[in-house]
């Protein structure tokens, strides 16, 4: 199956993402205290998520971009990770930023978040953390949550803004939150969910 074109909200998605990349890769000095931990407590709330769904040995990684959470992903020997970007180029860049024993298990290809080049229920859970934070309308992460149905066999992870009221769209695209937790309590910044397919 040829990828989808990409949605206007990937576009512009991936192109802050590319900026941001581009930025943290051309510097060579380590990252300072504080970006150290939000990536610390990014990753905790990563491993939190996973065990709420059940540790799932088959997740898709979507908008993976240079497959920040690849590592984490994989800290369960047995997992097998998916990993979709609608950028050929950024994927080809991901396979250089991480261990060739992680990269066996990583299977990569280009497309659409809107428009998943897989089966009904082909995966365990879809992680799917950066581009469902960055989409501004209701009708966009519907449209997201739906395709996240129909792919995923039992469990999603999302993160949204901590203003973003998003638990009737959850619903109304068939899921039942299991957990959510805030990036830190009381920052006001964003949410992990775990959602479980209803029915």
């Amino acid at each position: 199956m040829s990828p989808q074109p990409p949605s206007s909200i990937e576009i512009d998605f991936a192109q802050r993402y590319d900026q941001e990349h581009a930025r943290v890769c051309g510097d060579p000095r380590p990252p300072r205290l504080r970006r150290r931990l939000a990536m610390w407590r990014d990753e905790w709330l990563v491993r939190q998520a996973l065990k709420v769904a059940g540790e799932p040995g088959l997740i898709l990684d979507l908008a993976c971009g240079s497959g920040r959470f690849w590592p984490v992903l994989g800290e369960h020997i047995n997992r097998v990770i998916l990993a979709s970007d609608n950028s050929q180029d950024m994927l080809d860049h991901a396979l250089t930023h991480h261990s060739a024993a992680l990269l066996k298990r990583v299977k990569t290809f280009q497309g659409s978040a809107f428009s998943i080049g897989l089966s009904a229920n082909a995966v365990d859970c879809i992680f799917c953390l950066e581009l469902f934070r960055h989409v501004p309308s209701a009708e966009g992460r519907l449209a997201l949550l739906r395709e996240f149905h129909r792919v995923s066999r039992d469990t999603v992870i999302v993160s949204v803004p901590s203003r973003t009221f998003v638990e009737g769209e959850f619903r109304q695209a068939g899921f039942k939150v299991l957990k959510h937790q805030e990036f830190m309590p009381g920052s006001r910044l964003w949410r992990v969910y775990v959602l479980r397919k209803r029915g």
